[in-house]
């Protein structure tokens, strides 16, 4: 069920009231169901790559699957359409997985609760799966009106874009793309901030733990997480902050020695809980640390009480490890922290209300031989991201770019741009907001690789992306489809 502007109805009694063309709303969802049951974290999405081509193949249409596995399938234009421009109709196929015990093989159960769909204790993969079984959709369905079609869905844009930065200049006929990847219903994304993540690393050649201390671990959890892009100015508390407070008061005693750390569930996902595992010797240090402790979460209570009120920290006995981090180690790691932002950096001038510069820190993991760290900076100025990528990767012994996306922006006047806010007009009865984000799309890639490309970026209302909160409303799927189709009709020259 989902809540219209006038009352409650049913999905099954809005499906009811649609002409047979937009009735193919209800293969969207089982498309969505499908996508569900295949696990598709970033780096892994071979077998989604495997069930597109399946899916080419039995509708009988041309597809070309690169090494990247970025997949394009191609549809020829509704008959009497064949003169219209081909459209490109962009999505991708990871998702970012949090949550899940296993990404690699666990599905996703998705349920529906007061008009949002929703998943049981993971993030729902509506980014970008709803797109995408959108645009599958309309392969499949003959009565929908077009022009010739190139449906390209592209890997690991959660974690690198390393599929759209790599690929081939003539993998893409098409000059006018629809991105079915917004997350804000009623706005035409028209921009999107540029990016650099970077991987940092601290060595270390760890040491046998002592014997006779007493072990804890100090878990953080509860925070909301979220979006490292759109979220990044809701002052959500990041867990690397309450982290960073406790290694410090750490590293100021000579007797408290760390051996685990793990924060943060993925690198484009603000930090929303983690653990670290640390010795005392019984009596005054382990008094220290528990002291510590409460006045971590005193801390959090003051600064986050009212936008992240459940994020906690608490510290349970565990077993002897059999080895510990380097005090120098731990030292770098924490004076890396105190240098490096998190959160934003800088609000634009130009765009009230936007945040032009920011950073993440979205995991830190200590593994054998180094300390793991990775930042997320993004920023609408190319120049600005950049220098804030070289400061941050300044402070730290060891760092690599993965991934170095462009800024961004459309001519918002551009005839093709103000066909899409007309159709949203004609079909919804308002006109969306021509707004640049602040996260990070491919589009950046495709302008520079196809030369006069133009790009208009729309979807559904999808609420706490990148985390288990995740939701997408109802209502707003159905609405998108409805513009979708029409859009498509127009510019096969069927007004």
């Amino acid at each position: 069920m989902y809540k219209s502007k006038e009352k409650t109805v049913t999905l099954q009694e809005i499906q009811q009231q649609m002409t047979p063309q937009m009735n193919t709303i209800e293969r969207v969802f089982s498309i969505f169901h499908e996508l569900n049951q295949i696990p598709r974290p970033s780096h892994h999405e071979e077998r989604v790559a495997d069930y597109l081509c399946q899916f080419a193949e039995r509708l009988q249409l041309e597809y070309e699957r690169d090494r990247e596995n970025c997949v394009v399938i191609r549809k020829p234009a509704s008959p009497g359409c064949e003169e219209a421009e081909p459209i490109v109709l962009l999505n991708h196929m990871d998702m970012v997985c949090v949550g899940m015990n296993d990404p690699l093989n666990d599905p996703i159960e998705a349920y529906e609760e007061d008009g949002w769909m929703k998943a049981r204790g993971t993030s729902l993969g509506a980014d970008n799966g709803i797109g995408l079984s959108m645009a599958l959709a309309v392969l499949e369905d003959d009565s929908i009106v077009h022009p010739a079609l190139e449906v390209i869905t592209t890997t690991n844009e959660e974690d690198g874009m390393s599929g759209a930065a790599q690929l081939s200049k003539d993998f893409l006929k098409g000059r006018k793309v629809i991105n079915l990847d917004s997350e804000d219903y009623d706005t035409i994304t028209t921009g999107a901030a540029g990016a650099c993540l970077q991987f940092h690393r601290i060595p270390m050649q760890r040491k046998p733990a002592p014997e006779g201390l007493c072990w804890n671990r100090i878990r953080l959890e509860g925070g909301l997480g979220g979006h490292s892009g759109v979220d990044i100015n809701k002052g959500r508390c990041s867990a690397i902050l309450p982290a960073k407070n406790l290694l410090k008061a750490i590293c100021q005693r000579s007797d408290i020695v760390v051996a685990h750390i793990d924060l943060g569930e993925a690198n484009a996902s603000i930090a929303s809980k983690g653990e670290i595992v640390v010795g005392t010797p019984v009596g005054e240090a382990s008094e220290f640390l528990q002291k510590t402790v409460e006045s971590i979460n005193l801390w959090l209570r003051e600064e986050f009480g009212n936008t992240d009120p459940r994020i906690l920290c608490r510290i349970e006995a565990c077993e002897q490890p059999d080895t510990i981090i380097p005090q120098q180690a731990l030292a770098a790691l924490v004076n890396a922290l105190e240098q490096v932002p998190q959160g934003v950096v800088k609000m634009s001038e130009a765009m009230s209300g936007t945040v032009e510069t920011s950073n993440n820190v979205g995991r830190i993991m200590t593994e054998k031989e180094h300390i793991f760290i990775s930042t997320h900076t993004r920023s609408f100025i190319d120049e600005d991201m950049a220098d804030l990528s070289k400061e941050i990767a300044s402070v730290f012994p060891k760092s690599e770019i993965v991934m170095s996306a462009p800024a961004w922006q459309e001519d918002q006047q551009s005839p093709f741009l103000q066909l899409v806010s007309d159709t949203f007009q004609d079909v919804l009865g308002w006109r969306p907001r021509m707004v640049a984000m602040h996260f990070v799309l491919e589009a950046g890639f495709f302008v520079q690789h196809y030369p006069g490309i133009q790009i208009a970026s729309i979807g559904p209302r999808i609420v706490e992306p990148h985390s288990t909160s995740e939701r997408i409303e109802l209502s707003t799927i159905h609405d998108i489809w409805q513009v979708l189709l029409k859009l498509l009709q127009r510019l096969a020259g069927k007004m």
